[in-house]
């Protein structure tokens, strides 16, 4: 690897050094429900965002907290060290589509309705608000 290419590896290394992730992927629910409940959370603080999930009656809710926890884990995990309140937020939250499952049902006089059975893969970022902050900036 060359000189130039090894300083640009290293200054990326460096700046995802304070973000973490973590990635559900096919949930079986639909993606449209899943944004509900992922735009409720998009750029809040951690601790207030799992207060958020834990009370929200949303099926993907629950999903999303454990979500979140492990992003938060991993987080402690990279950094070596525990996540002190007010500290983290989430920077980055998107929902895609899964590959879906489709199924026919039953109609009358002999025809079929296809269904169509969906599923979303879900990514969140972690990252400390005052990179947050400073990425708004620039």
């Amino acid at each position: 690897m060359g000189v130039r290419k090894r300083n640009s590896a290293d200054k990326i290394k460096a700046e995802r050094r304070n973000v973490a992730f973590a990635r559900l992927t096919n949930i079986p629910s639909s993606p449209r429900k899943m944004r509900l409940v992922a735009d409720m959370v998009r750029g809040v603080e951690v601790n207030r965002a799992l207060g958020i999930l834990k009370f929200s009656n949303k099926e993907a809710a629950s999903r999303l907290e454990k979500l979140l926890r492990s992003a938060i884990a991993n987080w402690e995990a990279k950094n070596e060290r525990r996540a002190e309140d007010g500290e983290l937020a989430i920077s980055t939250i998107y929902v895609n589509c899964a590959p879906m499952l489709k199924r026919l049902r039953t109609a009358p006089q002999g025809r079929g309705y296809r269904i169509r059975k969906r599923a979303n893969h879900v990514t969140l970022v972690v990252d400390t608000i005052d990179n947050i902050k400073n990425a708004k900036k620039a």
